[in-house]
């Protein structure tokens, strides 16, 4: 990993914004393989590429609180 900063950003109704070298894994410990440096997370539970977006949230009217 780097040296440089990791954000994580909370998109209004949409996906978290992952910026940076932060390492991703899943439920049972397993390194999620990245092919960016910045990736979009899942926040609805629709999407069929979790766990990374895939814009399924604005059909679905998935809402976050304000």
């Amino acid at each position: 990993m780097s040296d440089e900063p990791v954000t994580i950003t909370a998109y209004p109704d949409g996906p978290l914004l992952v910026r940076g070298a932060a390492r991703i894994v899943d439920a049972a410990g397993n390194a999620v393989e990245r092919r960016r440096r910045t990736v979009a997370l899942c926040r609805c539970g629709l999407s069929s590429i979790k766990p990374f977006c895939d814009g399924t949230h604005k059909a679905a009217g998935f809402r976050t609180d304000e």
